[in-house]
């Protein structure tokens, strides 16, 4: 914990708005889509999905196939505790809305499922976007999946099972997007970044969960950030975005939001 806050004193010191930034590309993405203070009302889709999940007080057995969680050691888990501490706060499911309705991505690979809360934020950023998503632990999924359909989300593949062996046969697919919160160790986070460069396209955006959740995963957000293909890098301390872009030269931004 005293790491996190040590960390995140560093980031906010480093950090800029705005003003700080001197790219166009990243210039208006940060005053028009991360400060984009607009009342969406597709907010109040997200409230009532977050709303159903932290009103579950059913168990689930869980089965942990990546770093394991902070805030809990048993295997048995309150689906109303998992959306409180695992799943993605109001904010960030915000600008995941924003983000990928800015961008309008058409295929989106996402690693580590959970609940479907930022899930479900991607896929009302573009309702028409073709969305994979992996969850590793066969409960999750199930309740996951139902989850969906109660909510009408048609268009969205949830493959189960361990991330190293169901991306092998996506890694000849393309995508604009690929979100990665799943396995929080340094090694994993690298190798799926490794496994995944063949689908990227110049446009695509990778976009890495917690990336000072531990030493090691900041350890791997700096490796990513030097690798020749990776172009410009946003680290907003709650996550790092990774553009490979070959029209900017090699920049890196944090920024405060």
């Amino acid at each position: 914990m005293l790491r996190q806050v040590i960390a995140y004193l560093k980031f906010w010191l480093k950090s800029k708005n705005q003003h700080g930034v001197h790219s166009p590309f990243v210039y208006n993405l940060v005053t028009k889509c991360f400060y984009d203070n607009k009342k969406y009302n597709e907010y109040s889709k997200l409230k009532l999905y977050r709303a159903l999940l932290l009103s579950n007080n059913n168990s689930i057995q869980i089965t942990e196939l990546g770093a394991g969680s902070k805030t809990s050691k048993s295997n048995t888990r309150v689906i109303s505790k998992i959306a409180k501490n695992a799943g993605s706060t109001k904010q960030r499911e915000k600008l995941f809305y924003r983000f990928v309705n800015y961008f309008q991505f058409k295929n989106i690979l996402e690693l580590g499922t959970s609940l479907g809360i930022a899930t479900h934020a991607i896929q009302l950023g573009n309702p028409k976007a073709k969305i994979t998503t992996i969850e590793g632990c066969p409960n999750i999924s199930t309740f996951t999946k139902s989850t969906f359909k109660q909510f009408n989300l048609n268009n969205i593949e949830l493959l189960t099972g361990d991330f190293s062996n169901v991306v092998k046969p996506l890694k000849s697919n393309a995508y604009d997007l690929i979100y990665f919160d799943g396995n929080h160790q340094k090694q994993a986070t690298i190798h799926y970044f490794k496994t995944l460069l063949p689908t990227v396209s110049n446009d695509t955006v990778f976009i890495f969960d917690d990336i000072y959740w531990s030493k090691d995963m900041t350890e791997a957000w700096n490796q990513i950030k030097k690798h020749p293909q990776v172009t410009v890098t946003i680290d907003l301390f709650f996550c790092g975005m990774v553009f490979f872009r070959k029209e900017q030269e090699k920049e890196h931004f944090t920024i405060r939001i």
